[in-house]
């Protein structure tokens, strides 16, 4: 394997290594907040710079993120090779301040997981952490308009492994008619809050409607609702991206046709 040591990353962020990555399947990236991470009690935050060099790497390797809708068509055709599903939960606000400059200066999309429940509110599910911004109707519908997928994170972000059916179905079905009168376009994907997910609430996202859900890690459920992802941070430099790679590989964690087809 050859490495090269040039630096790459911007100022105040360290050199990445260039290095070759491993034939993988597609892999799905998981980001939240693009913010100063200094206050991250929860490691849901990249500094602007990290995620710049992060998205550099990629490319560098003949990798580029797409949106989840983008990668499931590309893999529906057997043409998802040198493709990463680029995803950002909770729908924060500087999503469009800080990650849509830096993903449009290196040809990629993402999908945003947003709370329409929360518009324009706070991550008030997280009690240690710093209070971080949500967007508001006019920054989804702005985000949408620069080719970002918008795909729901439910209503207003619980655990839905832990709530009663009426519960349950408001925030799936609510959250994704909440979405189209907001966009006018029908949400495809959703993404479980805490990445919590058992065959009910699978069963459940799966019968309104929408085509896919990603998770974190769905324990023994698999297809295309219950898509494994990767947790991508600030300390994510060359090195541990490519270690990921190959441990979640390892871990049948990367996704092929058979997930979409499920």
């Amino acid at each position: 394997m050859s490495v090269d040591l040039t630096p790459s990353s911007p100022s105040g962020a360290e050199p990445f290594l260039r290095t070759r990555p491993p034939r993988t399947r597609a892999w799905i990236a998981m980001y939240h907040s693009v913010a100063d991470p200094s206050d991250d009690p929860y490691r849901i935050t990249v500094s602007p710079g990290r995620l710049a060099a992060q998205l550099r790497w990629l490319r560098r390797q003949g990798l580029r993120g797409v949106s989840m809708r983008q990668l499931l068509d590309a893999c529906a055709r057997g043409q998802e090779h040198g493709l990463v599903g680029l995803t950002f939960d909770d729908g924060y606000r500087d999503f469009v301040d800080e990650a849509i400059p830096l993903l449009r200066s290196h040809d990629c999309t993402a999908t945003l997981f947003v709370l329409p429940g929360r518009l324009d509110g706070d991550n008030a599910w997280d009690p240690k952490g710093p209070r971080k911004p949500l967007l508001g109707a006019t920054g989804i519908r702005r985000a949408a308009e620069y080719g970002m997928e918008i795909a729901s994170h439910g209503l207003t972000h619980v655990d839905l492994t832990r709530a009663d059916d009426q519960l349950l179905h408001r925030e799936i079905g609510g959250s994704r008619a909440a979405l189209a009168d907001l966009t006018g376009t029908e949400a495809q994907g959703f993404c479980y809050p805490y990445g919590h997910v058992d065959e009910r609430v699978r069963d459940a996202v799966r019968d309104a409607g929408y085509r896919y859900a990603c998770a974190i890690d769905p324990g023994p459920l698999s297809g295309p609702f219950a898509l494994p992802r990767v947790h991508i941070g600030q300390n994510d430099t060359a090195p541990r991206l490519r270690l990921k790679l190959w441990t979640n590989r390892l871990r049948h964690r990367a996704l092929d046709r058979s997930a979409v087809a499920g």
